[in-house]
Order: structure tokens, then C-alpha cells, then sequence
């Protein structure tokens, strides 16, 4: 099943193994794809002498992880190809305690804190981008805290389970039977949500202060170009981020950073994190910001799970997220048809028919930019009538490519487990239902600044907004705010990695002039 070259990158990847691990199969004697997983699973225990095979009739079709003869905690119900393989081969190297995605010590911690025997089991699509980092996040768990347990189970294979069970989007999260999450997350999130449900034991919660020069908030262009940019000013840098990356994550190919031709998402947060690694910051990612307090001129950042970060410049940078329609398939085919950003995507759609859902100024904007690249463009509002201003309105309606419907209700994204086909709506006084076939589908209802918990300490306009000045300065000395979370105008990577640097160098001439 492997071929030749991939048989080499992962001889390569598993040639320092420590511990003996067994791939523990079941299988009934007669499944379809029972030849199929002992193909895989022979090909990957063929690279190493520290893995090996162990094959025997049961119920369900799948595997166990051992490690030296033990449980890891660790399964796959069906076959880790596709999107999962990576997580197959990620589960063997956590296992031996090797691989960038390992937490940080604290957020171990947090792992080892929560309460309970968990039983996690995440129903996926091995065509789903967004799976792995699901169950790659849970199996770590299982790794980190003998009591969790996490299972993958392939919803293709075990389509009569997922009726059951009423899933419509992948990855779905079952934890001891209940539903837990759905869609795409990282780790924090995912730990956050665990300790909401079952709780922590205090006694492996170790609480800490530091303190630094400057502390970022944020993990995307901003935050990153910020932190640099501090770092390089000799400062002691702290970066508190839920992911590297951030939004940035979510697109799929990136054709307008310049000097960089072409890029993705995916890729775009890799070379931040790389970068961010040649300096001296205290890079924290799966942390999210809880609590804001002054002191004199020190600004005290907590974090859950215990942490405290304590300077005298804090810059801000956690970016905004796209409001999303909430409907069936939505989550399952973000960058596989749903986007968010006309200006990153919209050449992926050249020659093709896609819907931009919202009537207001960027949903309009968003429809003429569109009607250059895309033989059709249609536009559906929610409301009886559109929002955006006259002059847009007009400019959309002499465009021949673009149609407009409003008082239309999203019910559904529609695809193949592979991308978008259609898009399910009703028209809210007829009550009538239609499947629109298209290619993709633009979602234009407004972005969301993630200004939350800033909001009683610095200044914020109606949308939620952090309000700067030309330096990036807030109303609060010694606070700055970068990129997609303030009031700059166009919400674009290459204006928020500019807006970073400029909120660093403003802080740092604040510290020299003794304004912190």
C-alpha cells in the first residue's frame, strides 16, 4: 500500500524509536477491508524492529496502540489513511516522546489536572482537513493522563453508527457518549472544553508568575511580526497564542504576501513559528487570555490554568474571526468550498459559480470582486432588503453575472466529502426550499474582533474594535493593539504583520522615554 518513498520517510521519521510497540488489530474474518488495514499496518511495522503486528478476530475493525506491552489509551476503529495517517504515525512518535506538537510543560499539566475516566471518541472523514488535529490533540491526551482514553473512529466504515448518532459534520467529539465538540479545533480549545466538563485536581495545577519586558497576545501575523520585532530590540518577549497562526490557519492558498508568489495557511503559520524560534521568546501556545489587571505600570496577564504574565508594555493582537452561518457542513468544508476572504480566495474560483451569503458592504463588495474572476456570482441576504450602501447596490446590479436574492435563509452546505456542490436555502415568507448547485461559497457576515476580555481596560468602538491611534497606541499607557483586533482598515495579512512591527517600535520608544 506504501510506496517505496513514503516507506523511507517514515523509516526515517521512526529510526531513534526507544520502546517496543505492538499493533494490536481485530478484525471480523470476513470485512470487506479487513486486507486493505493489514496491508497498511504490515507496511508501516516493515520500517522499524521496534514495531510489530498483532492480528485477531473481533467485533469492529480497527487497532490498538501498546507500548511495551501496555495500553497507550491510543485506537483507530478503521483505517488511518488519507488525512489520518499522519495522526497513525504522530500516535507512535508521542508515544515515545518525540514530535513538535508536544505541549509545553504547563499545558501537560492541565492534561494531568482534569478529573475522571474519559472515554473520547471523534467520528471523522478521512478527506477532512480538520480531522487530524483533532484526534492528534486527543491522543496526545491519552498519552499525557493514563484515565483518558481516545478512540478514531472512521465514519465511512461505521456509516450505520453515524446515522445513529445524527452526525452531519466531521470531526464530531463524543466524550463517555455525549456529544463534546464538532469542527475544526487545537488543543486548547479542546482542553478547555474537557475542563468545563469533568473539572481539575488542584493538586497538579502549578501556578506561576513571570514577568517579561513585553508580552504579545496573539499568535497570527501581528502578534508574531510584534514579538520579533521586540526580540530584536533586546527585549524579554513573552508570546501567549492559542495557536501560531491564528485565522491564517484557515486559508488555503495565499497569493498576495509580497515577494512570496505563492503560499498556504498551513504553511504561512509554519514559517511564523520558525521564525519566531530564532529568538529569544517564550513562545506559549494553547493559552488563552482570562484576566486583564493593572498595577502601577505593570499590566498582570492570567491565563488559565494558573499562569501570570507580568509587564510593563502588553501588545494585543488577537485578531478577529469570521461570523459563521452555524449550519449543517459549514465547519466540515471550510477551505474545501466555504471561505471567508474574497481577496485571499477568490482566484481559487476563477471560471466558476459561487454564492457570497450577506447583503451589507463586504458582502457586496465581496460579490463585485468576485464577478471578475467567477463566471456567476449570487448573492443571498437574510434580511427583506440589502444593507449595503446605494452606490454598491447599484454597481452589483450592472454587473451581469451577479444575481441577488434576499429574505433567503442558509439551511445547509452541501458537498461530496470532498468539496462544495450546493447550498440548501429557503426563501423565509414562501417557505420554499431549493438546492443551488455551485463551486463555492463565500460567507460575508461580518468579522467578530476577539476583544473580549481587553474590553473594560482599553477603549473599543460598536463593532468591538480596539481603538489606536497612528502608532498603535490604545488609551491605556503601555497598551497597544495590532492588526485584525483594531481599528485598522483592511483586515489583510501583509497590513497586520506591518502593524505589529509598528506596535513594537512604538512600545519600545514608550520604554525609552520612560512613558512605561
Amino acid at each position: 500500500m506504501l510506496d517505496s518513498a513514503i516507506k523511507e520517510q517514515v523509516q526515517g521519521l521512526f529510526a531513534g524509536l526507544e520502546a517496543n510497540y505492538v499493533l494490536d488489530i481485530t478484525s471480523p474474518p470476513q470485512h470487506e477491508s479487513r486486507e486493505e488495514l493489514l496491508e497498511l499496518l504490515n507496511d508501516v511495522a516493515a520500517v522499524s524492529d521496534k514495531i510489530t503486528c498483532r492480528v485477531r478476530d473481533g467485533k469492529f475493525l480497527g487497532f490498538s496502540l501498546l507500548k511495551n506491552g501496555e495500553a497507550t489509551g491510543i485506537a483507530f476503529r478503521g483505517i488511518p489513511n488519507g488525512h489520518e495517517f499522519s495522526s497513525l504515525l504522530l500516535a507512535i512518535l508521542n508515544s515515545d516522546g518525540r514530535g513538535k506538537n508536544i505541549p509545553d510543560e504547563h499545558i501537560c499539566n492541565r492534561v494531568k489536572a482534569l478529573k475522571g475516566n474519559i472515554r473520547l471518541t471523534t467520528y471523522v472523514s478521512l478527506t477532512c482537513t480538520n480531522c487530524p488535529d483533532v484526534v492528534q490533540s486527543f491522543n496526545l491526551m491519552a498519552l499525557l493522563n493514563k484515565n483518558i482514553s481516545h478512540e478514531m473512529v472512521d465514519g465511512a466504515i461505521y456509516q450505520d453508527e453515524t446515522d445513529a448518532l445524527k452526525i452531519q459534520a466531521v470531526p464530531s467529539v463524543f466524550a463517555d457518549g455525549k456529544l463534546l465538540h464538532v469542527g475544526k479545533a487545537g488543543f486548547g480549545e479542546l482542553l478547555e472544553k474537557l475542563e468545563n466538563r469533568y473539572g481539575i485536581d488542584d493538586m497538579h495545577v502549578i501556578r506561576s508568575v513571570k514577568n517579561y519586558d513585553v508580552v504579545v497576545v496573539g499568535g497570527g501575523p501581528s502578534g508574531c511580526s510584534a514579538a520579533i520585532y521586540s526580540a530584536r530590540k533586546g527585549q524579554k518577549v513573552a508570546l501567549l497564542a492559542e495557536r501560531i497562526g491564528g485565522q491564517v490557519k484557515e486559508t488555503v492558498g495565499i497569493e498576495n504576501l509580497i515577494s512570496v508568489p505563492r503560499t498556504t495557511g498551513e504553511q504561512l503559520a509554519a514559517d511564523l513559528k520558525t521564525h519566531l524560534q530564532n529568538y529569544a521568546i517564550d513562545l506559549l501556545e494553547h493559552r488563552r487570555v482570562e484576566n486583564i489587571e493593572i498595577e502601577g505600570k505593570n499590566k498582570h496577564v492570567s491565563t488559565g490554568g494558573g499562569e501570570t504574565f507580568v509587564a510593563p508594555a502588553l501588545i494585543i493582537a488577537t485578531g478577529a474571526n469570521w461570523r459563521r452561518l452555524n449550519v449543517p457542513g459549514e465547519a466540515e468544508y471550510i477551505g474545501r468550498g466555504v471561505a471567508f476572504c474574497p481577496h485571499c480566495d477568490g482566484p481559487f474560483y476563477k471560471g466558476k459559480h459561487v454564492a457570497v451569503i450577506g447583503g451589507g458592504n463586504s458582502g457586496i463588495e465581496a460579490a463585485i470582486d468576485l464577478s471578475g474572476i467567477c463566471t456567476k456570482v449570487t448573492v443571498l441576504e437574510f434580511l427583506d432588503e440589502l444593507k449595503a450602501d446605494n452606490v454598491l447596490q447599484e454597481k452589483a446590479r450592472q454587473q451581469p453575472n451577479i444575481e441577488i436574492f434576499t429574505s433567503s435563509q442558509t439551511l445547509e452546505v452541501v458537498g461530496n466529502g470532498e468539496k462544495v456542490t450546493a447550498i440548501r436555502i429557503k426563501h423565509r415568507k414562501t417557505e420554499e426550499e431549493r438546492l443551488v448547485s455551485l463551486d463555492g461559497i463565500f460567507v460575508q457576515i461580518g468579522l467578530t474582533a476577539n476583544s473580549a476580555v481587553f474590553k473594560d481596560v482599553v477603549n473599543v468602538n460598536r463593532i468591538g474594535e480596539i481603538e489606536i491611534d497612528a502608532h498603535c497606541r490604545t488609551n491605556r499607557p503601555g497598551i497597544y493593539a495590532s492588526g485584525d483586533v483594531s481599528t485598522v482598515p483592511y483586515k489583510q495579512i501583509i497590513i497586520s504583520m506591518g502593524e505589529g512591527a509598528k506596535a513594537a517600535l512604538s512600545a519600545f520608544e514608550d520604554r525609552m522615554r520612560g512613558l512605561q
